[in-house]
């Protein structure tokens, strides 16, 4: 690193010494920046890594887990608009060329580093010199494991690196020198130190504390539960890991001062609704902190509508806003949902679609005084209409940041949810034949969706659509066997967390990808002409390709994803 600087310093000058190795002038040694006096440092710098990301490369994921899904389009001015994005939509021209994975997957491994420097700051520590010593352990190595697990989500098959290596041998360190469950047991034992060290309660707002640890290794034993072979497709169920994810998912569901939020909305809204009870980790935005422009949300700012800003994207599809109908017994229309598009005067709808997707002629936002335009959207006739609403905030909120030519907010962004524990839990009984167990947790996820309506009033007090939602009735309005529970969890968590960036990793653990898109394209292609022709690939599409960069930058020791 010190010879990278260098010579970065070299390209600057005028004139400079050919004499590559000597010391650099001016560089601060461990001496003078670790110690207990300043070990929090690489800790604060590990933590404001969840926020170092930009628009083309978000740690949200929404190019990824939602463009690359039914939940939505790309938007923007048109397929040309980001290109690599529009391809990474229609499944077509995806390459290892695109510069945007290749900062996605950079940036994480930057993210990693600031753990692993962290680590080993604490390791020259004892605790009599920094009590906190083991609990600040245990946060990197969940902040590690965490930034891990997207990788793994994304490309499958990625080099592993620790604290324990030195630099010199990155680059021995092969992308495949573990193997697919090798990969999870590392994710996995992060996640279990940190569940070893980590008090039940956070010191401070921001940090990692047993319980978040607890569920991301709940959400680590789910995905390494479905088994894979080399070509992707899902080969077994673990029951296992479904037996883990089950115990974890205890733990954080009876013994954590965690819940449900009363209303769904209170998930999405700034100021004093942050880091309330249903948030288990969070990204902390901030604004006027005596930077620039604050810590904001800068992966997400081309979400904001055109009437508001810059520069709608992240579209919500038709298919997902069809999806939100109901039945006259307020159950979902699974068969039948997307047969036409759903119009709010005459068809019973799940509120949850009012918080998730911004419709003409409803709020904005639930600003009463301001109601989300047509006009507002940048390219209608390709991208549709609708925008997306969770990562949005009002233009009257403080947190609303120009930073021209976009629009950022400050808003938290919730990395876990109590409401996906639930579900996380729910899933894994049933695949464990125990679906009798699972309806409860499913009928509480839709219950509050029932209470969640109190902010979809307009001025004059009507609501924005007829809403109305069902819990289910084993042998009244359903027959709860295992196919049909299975069915019913995956429409929630759909519901649940659309636009939220995990519905194609969904799709993939599931190993439904390309059945669920195929599906999506052959309705879909009468509304977006630039579907046609679309397909997945399996054995490919399941996940995107190694940066070619990084291949080059290993001289071709990582090995390309299959299919690419």
């Amino acid at each position: 690193m010190k010879r990278i600087i260098y010579i970065l310093i070299c390209m600057t000058m005028l004139s400079c010494s050919n004499e590559l190795d000597m010391g650099p002038k001016a560089l601060l040694g461990d001496d003078q920046v670790g110690g207990a006096d300043n070990v929090d440092g690489f800790v604060t710098a590990a933590y404001s890594s969840l926020g170092n990301d930009h628009y083309d490369h978000p740690f949200s994921l929404w190019p990824f887990g939602n463009v690359r899904s039914d939940d939505a389009y790309k938007g923007g001015s048109g397929p040309a608009d980001i290109q690599d994005f529009h391809f990474i939509e229609t499944f077509s021209n995806v390459t290892p060329n695109f510069g945007e994975l290749d900062a996605l997957w950079y940036n994480y491994y930057i993210a990693i580093s600031r753990a692993n420097e962290a680590l080993n700051q604490l390791a020259l520590l004892s605790e009599e010199e920094y009590p906190e010593k083991k609990v600040r352990e245990g946060e990197m190595r969940f902040l590690r494991g965490y930034q891990y697990f997207q990788l793994k989500i994304m490309f499958k098959y990625i080099p592993y690196i620790d604290e324990t290596v030195p630099d010199s041998e990155y680059e021995n360190i092969s992308n495949v020198a573990l193997s697919n469950d090798e990969l999870w047991e590392k994710i996995a034992a992060d996640f279990q130190f940190a569940i070893d060290n980590l008090p039940v309660s956070k010191t401070d707002i921001g940090r990692a504390d047993k319980f978040a640890a607890q569920a991301m290794l709940a959400k680590t034993r789910l995905y390494q539960a479905y088994e894979q072979d080399d070509d992707n497709n899902v080969t077994n169920i673990n029951t296992g890991k479904l037996e883990e994810v089950v115990s974890l998912a205890n733990e954080v569901l009876n013994n954590s001062p965690y819940d449900l939020e009363a209303d769904f909305a209170y998930n999405f809204l700034p100021g004093d609704y942050e880091n309330g009870k249903e948030s288990i980790f969070a990204v902390q935005y901030s604004t006027d902190d005596g930077t620039m422009h604050g810590r904001l949300n800068f992966g997400d700012v081309l979400a904001v509508p055109m009437g508001l800003g810059c520069c709608d994207f992240h579209k919500p599809s038709q298919n997902l806003v069809n999806a939100y109908r109901t039945s006259a017994d307020g159950l979902p229309e699974f068969d039948t949902y997307n047969q036409s598009n759903l119009d709010f005067a005459a068809n019973n709808v799940d509120p949850r679609i009012d918080h998730t997707i911004a419709t003409p002629g409803h709020m904005w936002k639930y600003d009463q005084n301001l109601l989300y335009e047509e006009s507002w959207n940048r390219s209608p006739d390709v991208y549709g209409v609708h925008a997306s609403l969770k990562e949005n905030v009002s233009p009257d909120c403080p947190c609303f940041v120009n930073i021209d030519p976009f629009y950022g907010n400050s808003k938290n962004r919730i990395l876990v949810r109590y409401a996906d524990v639930m579900l996380w839990k729910a899933e894994a009984l049933i695949e464990l034949g125990r679906q009798a167990e699972a309806l409860e947790l499913i009928n509480r996820i839709r219950e509050r969706a029932q209470a969640s309506t109190e902010l979809l009033k307009f001025a004059n007090g009507s609501y924005m659509g007829n809403y109305l939602v069902g819990i289910y009735v084993d042998g009244v309005n359903c027959n709860w066997t295992q196919d049909f529970a299975r069915k019913a969890l995956r429409w929630e968590r759909r519901l649940e967390f659309a636009m939220e960036g995990s519905r194609y990793f969904d799709l993939v653990r599931w190993g439904i990808a390309k059945e669920t898109m195929d599906k999506y394209f052959m309705k879909e292609k009468e509304r977006i002409s630039y579907y046609e022709g679309s397909s997945v690939t399996k054995g490919r599409d399941e996940y995107l390709p190694i940066p070619q960069k990084q291949i080059n930058f290993s001289k071709g020791l990582y090995q390309q994803n299959v299919g690419y």
